[in-house]
């Protein structure tokens, strides 16, 4: 695709991607069949190919976007399925970055909109406060119920939401060790399910894998860098390299494959920083996700369960892992149940479902209609923000893949497993 950009924008550590994405762009259309938005809304504008169009003619003139360009474009999940089919090889995540991040410094949102982006950034990746949110959202819950559209589907995350024990500091210690891995806690997950770190900690415990607890570190920036906050996502970025720098560790592990792949791309993030860059590469090089550690190990369940797998789109299209937790689950001894468009994203998308709540129930409702026709008799994923968002309206128990596989191998059952046995 032809552009207008100048030398210096092309030079630019952060833009100069963004434009080379743009100049790759064949419009031949073939990624259009796996967006989610253009399969749902059959327009072009909410395409990868039609938003390549926005985001050039944005980028290009620089100063303050359009509405129609900022509409589109926030409509997009960052799925990235567009850049896993592309024959070219658009790196449209570059280009959708950088558009979020010129649309944060150069847009002016109305001021609810301000309000509620403020709040997922300072209040959803601090763990206590996430932890108060989910208590006034019980309490208010017959209210929360009904209320509409983003409020309602910040508040529904409180209601869906069954803690189960304290998020864990301390790791089992295996007889031989082989690999130290220090281990994030996060910041959603840890409020919302840390049942999760603690069944991950005996799985990779099995394997020789000793966790130790990352101290000063918190959210791994995700969540603010999704909605083009860079300052503060780079803020978080900045405590966990450096609380990784002050010890001695095999690599970085955090439980999400959401997060596993914000980690995996600080490297981008802070390219061109002269202080920061080749820090951010080691720490980036380091980082695992559960998936690459957790060697498949072949046992007999208590239950040969049929398990429905949804690969988070973090998992297929930004780790590259796809097949991966279908191979461990089948060598634990359950049954995985295939369903169709396993691959389109469930909606959920880190602030997605929060931000675009009509969309995001759309593909819910789509993704658990397949899931039902597999007959599955439970669902399992690997990242936090699919667990819950899928919870809602779901016939069978959810769970972390990890919490399954740690069952599996004589761990404790699952709650949310326990909960569904005693109801059917």
């Amino acid at each position: 695709m032809k552009y207008a950009f100048s030398a210096e924008q092309i030079a630019d550590p952060q833009l100069g991607p963004a434009t080379k994405a743009i100049r790759s762009c064949v419009h031949c259309g073939i990624c259009t069949a796996t967006c989610p938005t253009y399969v749902l809304l059959g327009d072009e504008r909410d395409s990868p190919r039609g938003r390549i169009v926005l985001m050039k003619d944005m980028l290009e003139k620089g100063g303050a976007p359009t509405k129609e360009q900022v509409y589109h474009i926030d409509r997009c999940l960052s799925c990235l399925n567009c850049k896993t089919a592309c024959p070219s090889s658009v790196n449209y995540q570059r280009l959708v970055d950088q558009a979020r991040a010129h649309i944060q410094d150069h847009y002016t949102r109305p001021l609810g909109e301000r309000i509620l982006r403020w709040t997922i950034a300072k209040v959803m990746t601090r763990p206590k406060l996430v932890r108060i949110g989910l208590l006034l959202a019980r309490i208010g819950a017959p209210i929360a119920v009904i209320l509409p559209g983003r409020l309602g589907a910040m508040a529904r995350i409180g209601l869906t939401a069954r803690p189960q024990g304290p998020e864990p500091t301390q790791f089992p210690k295996p007889a031989q060790v082989k690999q130290r891995i220090a281990i994030m806690p996060g910041c959603v997950q840890g409020a919302l399910s840390p049942q999760i770190d603690a069944a991950v900690g005996r799985v990779l415990a099995r394997r020789g894998i000793e966790l130790v607890a990352l101290e000063g570190s918190g959210c791994c920036g995700a969540l603010p860098h999704h909605m083009g906050r860079e300052h503060d996502s780079k803020t978080w970025a900045k405590k966990a390299i450096m609380a990784f720098e002050q010890g001695h560790y095999d690599g970085v592990l955090i439980t999400a494959t959401g997060c596993s792949a914000q980690l995996k791309d600080y490297a981008h993030q802070f390219a061109g920083d002269p202080v920061w860059e080749k820090r951010a590469s080691t720490f980036a090089a380091a980082a695992r996700d559960f998936a690459e550690l957790c060697t498949p190990l072949t046992t007999t369940p208590p239950r040969a369960l049929r398990v429905a797998y949804h690969p988070a789109c973090s998992l297929q299209n930004s780790l590259k892992l796809n097949g991966v937790g279908e191979a461990l689950l089948e060598a634990a001894g359950f049954i995985v149940a295939p369903f169709a468009e396993s691959h389109l994203c469930c909606g959920s998308a880190g602030t997605y479902s929060i931000l675009q709540p009509e969309l995001s129930s759309q593909l819910r409702e789509r993704k658990l209609g397949h899931i039902a026709a597999a007959r599955a008799d439970v669902l399992v994923s690997g990242n936090i923000g699919c667990l819950q968002h899928l919870a809602a309206g779901l016939s069978q128990p959810i769970l972390h893949i990890a919490e399954l596989l740690d069952w599996a191998e004589g761990g404790p059952k699952p709650v949310n497993l326990e909960l569904f046995s005693k109801s059917h």
